[in-house]
């Protein structure tokens, strides 16, 4: 984190500091005010320019003493509020409606709106968020700035508005440098290895927005294959053969990365796969399978809670895949398969997070209408899949004709399909191949 972002967070130092800090604070709030109070487009950008540019100054204390004073000065008037909601209630119309509905709306949501005029307010604006989101535990009251941006960036960021793209080896190195930046799955180690993401037998497709060109908001990779792949390694091979794609029956989708902190919670992912779907069915129609090629990220973590909480199984098996020796014993390797899947699967289908899946993964397919199709003994030997995942990969299966009814079961009741395979697993004391 650069340090004018960790000093926002740190003491004010001497006595003078904060003085100051408030006073670079508040020259930009008065920015602010008079940007909301403007009325005219043209002026009302300049005023834009000027507001970002005075933000873009703060940092350390003024940035805190900044994004408190957005908190507290920018929300609605309870008053008024209250007024509006009484003559609503005594007076139900769509004019009383409407006032109320302005009496809600906090001027923050309003100052968010101009301040987008600006030519690097989109930018800006994601940015703020991001820093706000990375503050909000130690100072609580930023939550509601952070809420209201989210609230406009849902609008802003509607899979409506956004450009679709395939991204190949012809598109501008500039974007390419940013894939290799914001993937977060599957680390690209060099342009080899992103030149063999792009080949023939490969897809990547992106969102962008127009005040974005060259930063994707997000992106999914995909192999095209001749079967339901298991293990990541071979897609993920730079030297791997390329196989003709119009021969290919599957499409493996392997990873997606969100590429802004401050987008989290806007959702772009599932519109981005249902594009791709598109995309790729009307470039092959014989193309019949979707899958996943997924890690199971919450696993690992989920057997070393259950060993705190005094689960003595779960407690040997974290022991003993702290030991690295277990990858090249065939014994140790083949014992802890059959005690894993299963755990796996019961992880999979029954710890939850509220309601839904504990799984992070597992509720982004599952939310989407996938089915969870089979568990992937080895399927990702990579550090950070041994690391999260104890190594096991999960196949998430798109089957075009039952996704509207599984993302119904999901949505109404939480319910996780799966196969009957992976069902068995997880109510069945053993594995086997």
């Amino acid at each position: 984190m650069p340090e004018c972002e960790r000093s926002s967070f740190e003491s004010f130092g001497p006595a003078a500091q904060p003085v100051a800090d408030a006073e670079d604070a508040r020259r930009v709030i008065e920015r602010c005010h008079l940007l909301l109070s403007e009325s005219g487009e043209v002026s009302g950008e300049r005023l834009a320019n000027e507001a970002l540019a005075a933000y873009q100054g703060l940092s350390g204390g003024s940035l805190t003493a900044f994004f408190n004073l957005l908190a507290s000065r920018f929300s609605p008037d309870p008053d008024r509020v209250d007024r509006s909601a009484d003559a609503y209630r005594q007076h139900p119309s769509w004019e009383t409606l409407t006032e109320l509905q302005r009496a809600v709306e906090p001027p923050r949501q309003e100052l968010f709106r101009r301040l987008n005029l600006a030519s690097t307010g989109t930018a800006t604006l994601i940015e703020m968020r991001r820093r706000i989101l990375r503050g909000v535990d130690e100072h609580p009251p930023w939550g509601v700035v952070a809420s209201d941006l989210a609230h406009l960036l849902r609008t802003w960021f509607n899979g409506g508005f956004l450009e679709f793209r395939r991204i190949d080896w012809r598109t501008p190195p500039v974007v390419l440098e940013n894939i290799i930046k914001y993937e977060a799955v599957h680390q690209i180690r060099g342009w080899q290895e992103l030149r063999r993401r792009l080949q023939d037998d490969r897809r990547c497709f992106g969102f962008f927005h127009p005040s974005l060109p060259e930063e994707p908001l997000v992106f999914i990779e995909l192999a095209l294959t001749s079967r339901l792949s298991a293990r990541v390694q071979p897609l993920l091979d730079p030297d791997s053969p390329i196989v003709e794609p119009a021969s290919c029956r599957y499409a493996m989708f392997y990873s997606i990365s969100s590429c802004h902190e401050g987008l989290r919670g806007v959702t772009l992912g599932n519109a981005l796969i249902r594009r791709a779907v598109d995309s790729l069915r009307h470039e092959f129609p014989r193309l019949k399978t979707f899958a996943t090629l997924s890690p199971v990220p919450g696993f690992r973590a989920w057997l070393t809670g259950t060993a705190r909480q005094g689960d003595r199984r779960g407690a040997e098996i974290v022991a003993r895949l702290d030991e690295s020796s277990w990858l090249h014993e065939g014994t140790e390797s083949s014992d802890l398969q059959r005690q894993l899947v299963p755990l796996c699967a019961s992880y999979l289908l029954f710890a939850k997070r509220g309601q839904e899946p504990a799984d992070p993964v597992a509720r982004f397919h599952l939310g989407n209408g996938a089915r969870l199709e089979r568990l992937n003994w080895m399927g990702d030997t990579s550090a950070a899949g041994l690391s999260r995942s104890a190594g096991l990969t999960a196949n998430y299966l798109y089957k075009l004709s039952d996704v509207e009814r599984n993302h119904q079961a999901y949505v109404t009741a939480q319910k996780v399909i799966a196969s009957r395979r992976v069902e068995k697993l997880a109510n069945g004391p053993h594995y086997s191949l």
